[in-house]
């Protein structure tokens, strides 16, 4: 019962705000770009919008890869809404990895996503809160979350945040974490959401590479029952954070936390503000965020996001991806701290003047039935979420699903991870009653975007299981083999690269454009290489085959093999480590580490738990290796480099096609670990 009282801050502040008026602070208005900026064909954006018409699909997919500036010119214009028009559609390079689009027009997202809808329809539902207890969600109307997020903005702004500083949000999904995303992009500061699972050593190291200037956060989260102490992990990331002049510390919960000389309270600081802040005009091109993703080294890359290319693709891809129409309620229940909550929690829909759902809680509090009943309470017709969850909720079994009325939904959506045929299957037949629309979406934190899906396409295309399909508009994949060349032709696989810019991709990795080239431009010169692999099918559909680096893809989340094995070697016991990605019948992947531990060391025992806790402090739980193994070697080289496929083909039962192990220093290690991985299993065997 403790637990429905939790949150009561957010809602007396939302109830403070209401009654309140004096928005818009400026005259809205549409601008017209330069016809050269927009020489399509006329009506072109009302046609995207009715692709599903025979034969319009592949005609505006011809269209947008072989004409981008007709194409995109047209869209930015009809959909956004501009305070000075673009005078050049796009200009861009991969070589140099330089993406510029609708350079010289300015506009300001907050208002694209807020002020549009507040003039037309000021009460509709802009978000609908899921608290982590059903029953008790919270509906945001437009007009309130506008004036949230100008208190919010004025309150940035009265302590020091300017235009281009940044300011690192660190929150569980909730209106005023999309209040202050938007309060951001309304003064023209860059804002940084750092994932709230998130240990204080990851937040400070991405506080300090983004140089934040001020810190966002809950005094609790409130997750499964389970309340999580955010400030005390803010307490302690600032400690090492220099650049860091205030926390800003709302209330999720009605417990008190220790506030320091940096903290503000930041609901009081609000109720001071006034409900109207004049927004910025920001430049196309000016940065609207950074997203920090694991690469193949240990050092996470903050992705940047630029204004104007960003949400027109994340509106478009939104609206036709899901066949969003107006009063439906949309609701992907991904983390803000993800891309995906960027790009479909908020951006997207807020775009569309769409209601977007806010989950906070699990799928299984507190039961197996929570999306379902979730589903029937708010009348969701877009369901989007990851596979991970679905084969937890598959094990659980049917009957919690068909306990409530799921009539409403008309799509359903999977993302973060490829979706496997069984998994894919039972979200169709059993929750979607074999009626509803799935899309298995493939894209990344890079892409800004859904880039391949099954749809948009003509009225009744076929959709195959398991397979995102079709490119979106704009989207031209390729498959290149290891030589570097165009791989031809259907029935084929290789590595996915685009041939061409779209207006949602990242611009850069920030402070290090010269590494955000190397990750994605150089390994096949002249494309955008995504890191995956893919297989085309004779239908001439695309296959996601999985990640061809060292990036593994834990329930959703991507991570760095290398970013694990930088935790493990602090310990003083390890001096050498490999971690691979191997499949996990719940998390789609799971990492497996291998380590080398010092004959001084004592118990391996309490060395295996000790590791267990360092990557949970250093990253974040869900980092921990599900299996740590203790071997006298590792397999290498004679040059010395770790080679981990062996390894990976050790544990998924591959032993008797290792390939050429030629290049090996000694061969023998291979009998060794297998030894040692089987003497583990039979130990977990003799457990059970």
């Amino acid at each position: 019962m403790a637990a429905r009282s939790l949150g009561r801050g957010v809602g007396r502040l939302l109830g403070s705000l209401r009654g309140l008026s004096g928005q818009p602070a400026r005259p809205l208005c549409r601008v017209s770009a330069p016809r050269r900026a927009a020489s399509g064909p006329s009506g072109s954006a009302p046609a995207v919008a009715a692709a599903s018409q025979p034969g319009l699909y592949p005609a505006l997919s011809a269209q947008a890869a072989r004409e981008p500036a007709a194409f995109w010119g047209p869209l930015a214009r009809d959909t956004l809404l501009w305070d000075t028009p673009y005078h050049t559609v796009w200009d861009c390079d991969f070589s140099t990895g330089k993406i510029g689009w609708f350079l010289g027009g300015q506009l300001n997202v907050s208002v694209n996503c807020l002020d549009q809808h507040v003039r037309k329809s000021p009460e509709s539902v802009a978000l609908i809160w899921e608290r982590d207890e059903p029953g008790t969600e919270v509906r945001i109307t437009y007009r309130e979350l506008l004036e949230t997020t100008c208190r919010l903005a004025n309150t940035l702004k009265r302590h020091g945040v300017c235009r281009g500083d940044c300011v690192a949000i660190y929150m569980p999904v909730s209106p005023l974490a999309v209040a202050a995303m938007l309060a951001c992009a309304r003064i023209g500061a860059v804002h940084t959401v750092i994932f709230a699972g998130f240990s204080a050593a990851s937040l400070a190291g991405r506080i300090n590479d983004a140089k934040c200037k001020v810190v966002i956060t809950f005094n609790q989260g409130l997750r499964g029952g389970r309340v999580m102490e955010l400030k005390k992990i803010v307490d302690e990331a600032v400690k090492h954070c220099p650049t860091v002049q205030r926390v800003l510390v709302a209330h999720r919960t009605d417990n008190k936390v220790h506030m320091g000389d940096l903290d503000v309270p930041l609901e009081q600081e609000m109720a001071k503000e006034d409900p109207v802040c004049a927004p910025e005009s920001m430049g196309s091109e000016d940065v609207l965020f950074m997203l920090y993703t694991s690469g193949s080294t240990g050092m996470p890359k903050g992705i940047v996001h630029t204004q104007a290319g960003y949400l027109l693709y994340a509106a478009l891809t939104h609206k036709l991806v899901f066949d969003h129409r107006p009063g439906d309620i949309f609701g992907c229940v991904a983390d803000i701290g993800w891309i995906t909550g960027h790009s479909y929690v908020v951006y997207g829909p807020l775009c569309n003047g769409a209601t977007s759902v806010l989950f906070e809680s699990t799928p299984v509090y507190p039961n197996a039935g929570r999306y379902w009943e979730t589903v029937e309470r708010l009348k969701i017709n877009q369901f989007y979420g990851a596979p991970t969850a679905v084969r937890l909720l598959l094990k659980y079994g049917d009957a919690w699903v068909k306990k409530y009325d799921r009539s409403s939904l008309r799509t359903l959506g999977s993302v973060g991870e490829p979706i496997n045929c069984e998994a894919w299957e039972w979200l169709h037949r059993v929750v979607g009653d074999s009626r509803c629309t799935l899309v298995d979406t493939w894209w990344q934190t890079e892409t800004g975007g859904i880039c391949i899906a099954p749809r948009p396409s003509e009225e009744g295309a076929e959709i195959l299981p398991g397979m995102a399909m079709r490119p979106f508009f704009g989207i031209v994949p390729v498959l290149m083999d290891e030589k570097g060349s165009v791989v031809e032709g259907s029935n084929v696989s290789g590595a996915l690269c685009i041939s061409q810019a779209w207006p949602g991709m990242a611009r850069t990795i920030y402070g290090d454009h010269q590494r955000f080239v190397d990750a994605y431009f150089k390994a096949y010169p002249g494309y955008y290489f995504t890191g995956d692999g893919a297989h085309r099918t004779e239908g001439g559909y695309y296959q996601i085959t999985g990640r061809m680096d060292d990036v593994i893809n834990i329930s959703g989340h991507r991570l760095g093999t290398a970013e694990i094995e930088d935790a493990i070697a602090d310990h003083p016991a390890v001096p050498e480590s490999a971690v691979i990605g191997y499949p996990h019948d719940i998390k789609g992947e799971a990492a497996f580490a291998f380590i080398v531990v010092k004959d001084s060391a004592g118990d391996s025992d309490v060395v295996v738990q000790e590791l267990k806790s360092m990557v949970a402090t250093k990253i974040a739980k869900y980092a921990v290796p599900d299996e740590i193994l203790v071997v006298k070697r590792l397999p290498k080289t004679r040059s010395g480099k770790v080679m981990r496929r062996l390894l990976r083909k050790i544990i998924t039962s591959e032993a008797q096609e290792l390939g050429d192990t030629t290049t090996l220093e000694d061969p023998s290690i291979i009998t060794e670990i297998l030894s040692a991985y089987q003497k583990c299993k039979d130990k977990q065997a003799a457990a059970k």
